[in-house]
């Protein structure tokens, strides 16, 4: 059976909310490490209130306010602005560090590790996340995941959706845009990537900021839209 897009020949993945459900585990990790110092938060409010500082931190960059930083550098700094809000203004660095690496141990969505299986019989994946390296590998390593490359950020020195990230991703696996799709469960950034000539795939991720807190659908025009990444792989011809 020939695939519906055999003119693709690498997909390309937002992580963050995509594929991991980082607010359960952000609040989930968080909890652990906070609860035996004493302290008892709304932890998913406290990894919302984390997650919120994300933007505001990578366009720093964008805009050329600081240098480009790792995005586990943006991360402790961005915890350390939004503490304070929850009575945390005296944490030590041993334990902001901590808090930090919870980001490399987020789980992944139920369907992922087997969908990615499948799919990479037949494609060449990787990341296009604005995580850094050593957090990819991480969740690769804990979830089961298998790449053909880690490409995102770190690569292109920038952040999405700078043109730039999806650019060097092509680049690095030497194709052209249009044989390449950049997977997500943001309209934002699927955006981004069309307009630099990839296609585009949307996952539906309904609860990624909590229950009904996310998108069902893709606000823009895509070539492929997925339940979940098992539904995407299957409309994918895998």
């Amino acid at each position: 059976m020939k695939a519906p897009f055999a003119g693709v020949k690498a997909l390309f993945f937002d992580v963050f909310g995509t594929l991991v459900d980082w607010r359960t585990s952000v609040a989930r990790e968080s909890e652990h490490i906070l609860s035996a110092l004493g302290y008892r938060l709304d932890w998913p409010a406290f990894a919302d209130a984390w997650r919120g500082e994300y933007q505001p931190g990578m366009e720093e960059v964008r805009t050329g306010l600081i240098p480009f930083s790792k995005l586990d550098v943006l991360h402790r700094r961005n915890l350390v602005r939004m503490a304070p809000r929850f009575g945390l203004e005296n944490l030590s660095d041993e334990v902001l560090d901590d808090l930090t690496l919870v980001w490399h141990r987020l789980d992944a969505w139920p369907e992922v590790p087997a969908a990615l299986a499948r799919l990479r019989a037949q494609y060449r994946l990787a990341p296009v996340s604005n995580g850094n390296i050593s957090l990819m590998a991480d969740l690769a390593r804990r979830n089961g995941i298998h790449w053909d490359a880690i490409l995102g950020a770190e690569i292109a020195g920038d952040y999405k959706p700078k043109p730039r990230v999806y650019s060097a991703a092509c680049e690095a696996f030497d194709l052209a845009p249009e044989h390449c799709m950049m997977v997500a469960a943001h309209s934002s950034d699927l955006a981004a990537a069309a307009a630099c000539g990839l296609r585009t795939g949307h996952i539906a991720r309904p609860n990624e900021h909590g229950p009904g807190n996310g998108e069902t659908a893709p606000s823009v025009k895509v070539d492929v839209f997925g339940s979940d990444l098992a539904d995407l792989a299957g409309k994918l011809g895998v």
